[in-house]
């Protein structure tokens, strides 16, 4: 099994989160924006530590439902982000640098989700 340094999906779902901790101070230091903020900022960590908790699973059951998991939270941080998007909380640009990491995030995660799935029904 990789690292966790080379595991792709524990990298980039860390880094996203690290960036959406300095997205969320930004709200509530600057735009004074509590509610959504919030809500972005537990789902859009959660994904990692969903991911996280995936990779420790002790069976494959474990490990897709905690993927899929991580996907449905990606699916909601993908919502907030486009919520603070058109509502002007950030900048047209922001959003768009966040919604391409996190649209990544669900393509990679889909992928797992089905390879996990379809491994399982092989069986």
């Amino acid at each position: 099994m990789k690292s966790d340094n080379e595991n792709i999906i524990v990298v980039k779902s860390k880094a996203f989160a690290l960036r959406s901790i300095q997205l969320y101070r930004y709200l509530i230091q600057e735009e004074r924006e509590y509610v959504i903020s919030k809500q972005f900022l537990r789902s859009a960590t959660s994904i990692g530590a969903n991911v996280k908790e995936a990779i420790r699973g002790q069976t494959d059951a474990d490990f897709g439902t905690k993927m899929n998991i991580s996907l449905k939270e990606a699916s909601e941080t993908e919502y907030w982000l486009e919520l603070m998007q058109e509502s002007e909380y950030i900048s047209f640009e922001k959003g768009e640098e966040m919604l391409a990491d996190c649209r990544e995030l669900i393509k990679i995660l889909t992928a797992i989700v089905r390879t996990t799935y379809n491994k399982g029904n092989k069986n």
